[in-house]
């Protein structure tokens, strides 16, 4: 997706409304646990400032449901971004209003204001346009590096663009549709998908946005055994959408006559109880106990899997193998983190999809060595599914 990126502008001396993603976690003393939003906005941030822009910071953070509260203000984030640039940042009382465009009018080239939280209003969400020419009130260009967020039309992703004069891309941004984009629309091939989580509801579009286009699709998780049922196996107590065992019947019957290559799983990990701690017994996928649920994959498909995996230049993966949450069933979705390592390594491209799947590549220890892993779970089940992301609709094309 061919959009104007931040290095198409002149930036110096403009006012740079940059709508970043500091929605990050915090503990009961308003300390910020995770810092990685914040550090993979630092690209687009100080190239910025580099550049002389006057860079207004803008974002949301938890769900404050459209009225100030202390407990969800951004003034961490802009204690730990300065650290990060090395330089004092403005924190802005409000996101909107008169005190706020003074303090944007008196900004000098380099300087950063952080606005404060986008959702203590209502408007945001409801992508209301007063309040979106409220904002563009502050800036005169547009920059959105917040890819977590695009798939969300709210005021400060798309309201706002309709009023700035230029709207383009930040590093991450343009990070995240270059890797997805080509993953999906300019593999490397043979291009393997894996898709996993807990129901098929969840990803029927994306198998079947995916299926015309990759040369093999691996099935794990919980929504395997939907499958399963749908082959007629017994799947014991093993998590099951009656309603969507006909569609993973068609499902399997369109992948055959178009001679693309459905993997599910030859044998589960199956315990008595969704416990941790439930004794496990290993079977094969179409023989689970009545008494047993499935839930991690077993060895032979951790070796069927791996073997694809390496046979493969392009690999996206969205949604873990089991219940990896569970230390004793977490052995199958770290396996295929470590593999699509291995393959890396080898030359492939390996793209995370975000979410769970992103929480286990980091756990297993192998992020650094996956090619990219998205910062947006919501945003990049929404791109493998095909869906037009009005965050991304709405920059200009370059």
């Amino acid at each position: 997706m061919n959009k104007l990126s931040i290095d198409n502008l002149d930036f110096k001396g403009k006012r740079t409304l940059v709508r970043v993603d500091f929605n990050v976690p915090l503990n009961e003393s308003l300390q910020i646990t995770d810092d990685k939003r914040i550090v993979a906005s630092l690209p687009t941030i100080k190239k910025l400032i580099s550049v002389g822009a006057r860079v207004i910071l803008m974002s949301h953070l938890g769900r404050p449901k459209g009225k100030p509260d202390p407990s969800f203000s951004l003034k961490p984030a802009a204690a730990k971004l300065a650290e990060h640039i090395g330089k004092n940042v403005i924190m802005a009382p409000d996101c909107v209003g008169d005190e706020v465009e003074k303090l944007a009018a008196s900004m000098k080239d380099g300087d950063v204001m952080l606005l404060e939280n986008l959702r203590y209003h209502k408007e945001e969400e409801a992508n209301d346009p007063e309040f979106s020419k409220l904002l563009s009130k502050l800036g005169e260009l547009y920059v959105n590096d917040a890819f977590g967020s695009a798939h969300r039309a709210h005021a400060s992703t798309e309201g706002v663009t309709k009023y700035m004069q230029k709207c383009a891309s930040g590093y991450l941004m343009q990070k995240e549709l270059d890797y997805l984009g080509k993953a999906i629309l300019e593999p490397k091939r043979p291009l393997l998908a894996i898709l996993g989580g807990a129901k098929i509801s969840g990803k029927i579009d994306v198998i079947e946005n995916m299926l015309p286009k990759v040369d093999a699709l691996i099935i794990g998780g919980g929504m395997a055994f939907t499958f399963f049922k749908a082959q007629g196996y017994e799947i014991g107590s093993s998590l099951l959408e009656e309603d969507k065992v006909e569609l993973a019947g068609q499902l399997l019957k369109r992948a055959a006559e178009s001679g693309k290559k459905i993997l599910l799983p030859v044998d589960v990990s199956a315990a008595t109880e969704f416990k941790d701690d439930s004794p496990a017994i290993v079977c094969d996928s179409d023989k689970i106990p009545a008494d047993r649920m499935g839930l991690d994959i077993g060895p032979k498909t951790i070796a069927l899997f791996s073997d694809e995996i390496l046979n493969s230049k392009t690999v996206i993966w969205n949604g873990p193998m089991g219940v990896f949450e569970f230390p004793n069933f977490a052995k199958g979705t770290f396996a295929i983190a470590k593999k699509l390592a291995e393959a890396t390594e080898k030359g492939a491209i390996t793209v995370i999809g975000g979410g769970d799947s992103a929480s286990a590549v980091k756990k297993a220890g192998v992020a650094k060595a996956i090619t990219h892993v998205s910062t947006g779970g919501g945003a990049s089940l929404e791109f493998l599914e095909g869906k037009i992301l009005p965050g991304v609709a709405a920059l200009n094309d370059n």
